[in-house]
């Protein structure tokens, strides 16, 4: 084989089979690091990282000689962000904190993966704490523009193709948004279907593990091992898209506009029905209620923390925290209920106007030029909001060649259907 396959199921066809070795892969893929990640510095720095995978992936072909008997995962290397917990790595979470504050358990999600085989390629950059403060991490696409975050590292290591899946986290728009910036498919699944234990959290209301991959394929086939009963379904019909418009829609630029009108044409040459439905006209109530929990939430977990350390935070997080610190329990708890009334409100929707998915933009825009934002994560807070299950699909590039994204939204719990139609949808996006 002279170049392995990017697709994640390709990849763990190949590794899992014997047609690709695990150790001439491992060759193949720490030459493509050396080549590629100085320039996007997707990945936390670690010594002796291959030396590290390559007794990692002996053990592995000792304890999985036949290849029959190989877990579906078989040597495939993985992304994760730093605010999971890793066994063998150290935590930062983006942080200067003294590290052994922040060290704890494996994370669920990553115990599951390397159940199935998968080998722990590294931690991949995140935002200080998840939150805005970036770090080193530059687009593939034009290293001047923001790859997005806060799950900075695990969007660029997938698009950059030094791994097929990356784990991040979203609480507003942290997996999403760099999806579509990055130019791949980002999915955050439907609120705690796939574990958060062992995570750094942020706001563990609002808190989603969101994985990464060049394709809808990859997503599903990560998502059939990580979320709870998940439960394969047959290829449902064409589904019926619904444009939430109102305010909502009134926060995308004009460029992200026109280039949803665009994908809209297409999708409708190609048979599917989009209809307009007013929605969410208290959207500036959603927002800022969203907000009230992360910085509430922020306050609670980060307690014994920022006492002794608040004045190595970046200015933003520990602004956060002072902000949360003020929020009465009350003031929370009803911040909270909205989250339902918000899912009941959409679905309720969903059902009277006969639609199966909400279509919207994964940004404002594109990826913005300069590192020091990660971009406005607007567009995905809805979505985080009410816990519903979202994707990212590529859907083309503007005229400076920067990535451009569309969000799909399915009801609650049913991110089987989701990943289903979006790969019908995604068929149509790469021919238009």
């Amino acid at each position: 084989m002279d170049s392995p396959p990017v697709s994640l199921p390709d990849l763990a066809n190949a590794l899992r089979s014997g047609e690709l070795r695990l150790s001439n892969y491992l060759v193949q893929l720490e030459s493509l690091f050396e080549h590629r990640e100085p320039s996007v510095m997707a990945f936390v720095p670690e010594e002796g990282r291959f030396e590290r995978l390559r007794l990692q992936a002996e053990e592995l072909c000792q304890r999985y000689p036949q290849p029959e008997k190989r877990p579906p995962l078989f040597g495939v290397p993985i992304g994760v962000k730093d605010v999971f917990h890793v066994d063998g790595l150290v935590t930062r979470a983006g942080s200067r904190l003294p590290i052994d504050q922040l060290q704890g358990a494996e994370a669920e999600s990553v115990t599951i993966l390397k159940e199935a085989g998968a080998l722990a390629l590294g931690k991949t950059v995140s935002t200080e704490f998840a939150y805005v403060a970036p770090g080193p991490t530059r687009n593939p696409h034009n290293t001047e523009h923001t790859p997005g975050g806060s799950s900075s590292g695990s969007a660029v290591a997938v698009a950059s193709r030094l791994c097929p899946l990356a784990l991040g986290t979203q609480t507003i728009g942290s997996t999403i948004r760099p999806a579509s910036f990055c130019g791949i498919v980002g999915y955050k699944p439907s609120f705690n279907r796939i574990p958060t234990g062992g995570l750094i959290h942020l706001s563990p209301s609002l808190d989603h593990v969101g994985v990464f991959t060049v394709d809808v394929a990859g997503a599903m086939l990560a998502a059939s091992l990580l979320c709870r009963e998940w439960q394969p379904r047959a290829l449902p019909p064409r589904p019926i898209l619904g444009i939430p418009e109102g305010p909502y829609l009134a926060r995308v630029s004009e460029e992200g506009l026109t280039h949803l009108e665009a994908t809209c044409k297409s999708l409708t040459l190609a048979g599917y029905e989009i209809r307009a439905v007013e929605a969410m006209p208290d959207f500036e109530d959603i927002v800022a209620r969203h907000r009230l929990i992360v910085a509430a939430e922020a306050a609670q977990v980060h307690q014994e923390w920022f006492a002794p350390f608040g004045e190595i935070y970046h200015p933003t997080t520990a602004q956060l925290i002072v902000q949360g610190q003020s929020i009465s329990e009350e003031a929370l708890q009803d911040a909270c209920d909205g989250r339902a009334r918000l899912r009941d409100e959409l679905i309720d929707l969903m059902e009277d106007n006969d639609i199966d998915l909400w279509l919207s933009p994964a940004s404002v825009g594109p990826a913005p030029r300069g590192l020091e934002s990660t971009g406005d994560p607007v567009m995905n807070l809805p979505w985080t909001h009410s816990g519903m299950p979202a994707l990212n699909l590529p859907s083309g590039a503007n005229v400076d060649g920067l990535p451009m994204g569309l969000q799909l939204t399915a009801r609650w719990y049913e991110d089987e259907l989701l990943l289903a139609w979006a790969e019908g949808i995604e068929a149509v996006l790469m021919d238009a």
